[in-house]
């Protein structure tokens, strides 16, 4: 392949920055430093078992457990690792945030403090890397907080606590059979292969849109006894198929990866459900809202589709702590703004006959 037939990210990446002539160069090489850590991680997954870093992290006599309150792989510790190294030291971050730690990481102060934040799951779908299948990482960058950066004080918690609308960029890795890397700029979205040969990711998925319309939809219906009313109405119409109210056969798909489901669904449409439900109430939904929900719902939403909590739109909620969790749906807009309308309808009233009501015939 020529290099002249496929702009590289550093070109894509220049071309974006001259729609902004009085821009720096900084958040051009913070994107590239997160762009290296991704082909480090991705050189890690490939070699498998060859690696020696397949398996649970042991921590002295136990198993390492993260802030989600689950056992952490050896490769999510060392991608946590690889995203810090590459990007700690060029004084383009301000602090960042990573789903394996509980509070936020602070640039170390041999180090240049920049303007940004950095906000990343080093490795999505770790469960699944023992079984080979596709896993990722998942990244978001915000502007830190001018009193941040005029005082270069260290970031706390609240410095990264803004809806997802306000990211200025934010992007996933897949490690799959090619690797690629899936951006937004606030631009639409870019995907980009990774070339092994030139060592450089290539684009080759310019201007992606995901279809408003879907026969498809993925969903852990092992939950499904948990299910809200509204999201129970919409599998069962969606399992009707052609004889139901939808008229049209769906296929059902589930792969435990989300940017696996995400990719799918970028490349040929699809709605993605994970919403809140009852198995915990204590917890307002089972994905973290700035690790995994607003990066993700900002390239779906870049893309065309739509992102929602299943009630309201996703780049809107205003975040409460570094790891709150949230129901998520995304993907073909009009499959998320169907699901939306049936949250805000009220639920329809069972009609029970008296013969069979629980209460006597005999009533007050």
């Amino acid at each position: 392949m020529l290099l002249t037939q496929r702009s590289t990210l550093t070109q894509f990446l220049i071309e974006e920055r001259r729609r902004f002539p009085g821009s720096g160069g900084d958040f051009n090489a913070l994107i590239l430093d997160v762009a290296l850590a991704c082909k480090a991680i991705a050189s890690d997954v490939a070699f498998g078992e060859l690696s020696g870093m397949m398996g649970n992290h042991a921590v002295e006599e136990g198993s390492s457990v993260n802030v989600r309150g689950e056992t952490q792989k050896k490769l999510d510790v060392v991608s946590n690792d690889v995203f810090i190294q590459r990007t700690e030291w060029s004084g383009h971050l301000a602090g960042m945030a990573s789903e394996e730690i509980d509070l936020p990481y602070q640039i170390p102060g041999q180090y240049p403090r920049g303007k940004y934040l950095l906000v990343f799951d080093p490795l999505d779908g770790s469960s699944n890397i023992d079984v080979n299948v596709a896993v990722g990482s998942i990244f978001s960058i915000l502007r830190a907080p001018q009193a941040v950066i005029d005082s270069g004080r260290d970031v706390v918690e609240a410095d990264f606590l803004q809806p997802g609308a306000t990211q200025i960029a934010a992007g996933y890795a897949l490690y799959g059979p090619a690797t690629m890397l899936i951006l937004s700029v606030g631009n639409g979205v870019a995907g980009f292969t990774l070339d092994p040969n030139l060592g450089e990711f290539m684009l080759t998925h310019p201007h992606m849109q995901i279809p408003p319309d879907t026969h498809e939809f993925a969903i852990n219906v092992s939950n499904s006894r948990f299910w809200e009313a509204p999201v129970k109405r919409y599998v069962d119409e969606c399992l009707a198929g052609k004889t139901g109210p939808r008229a049209k056969d769906f296929n059902m798909r589930w792969i435990a990866s989300m940017v696996a489901e995400a990719h799918r669904i970028l490349m040929r449409g699809g709605v993605f459900l994970y919403p809140r439900d009852t198995k915990d109430a204590s917890k307002a939904g089972r994905l973290r809202l700035l690790y995994a929900a607003n990066p993700i719902g900002f390239i779906m939403e870049q893309a065309g589709g739509r992102a929602s909590t299943g009630e309201k739109p996703m780049l809107g909620v205003q975040p409460s702590s570094l790891h709150q969790r949230i129901g998520l749906v995304f993907g073909s807009k009009n499959e998320v703004e169907r699901i939306e309308r049936y949250h805000a309808e009220p639920e329809p009233k069972e009609t029970v006959d008296p013969l069979f009501s629980p209460r006597s015939l005999f009533r007050n």
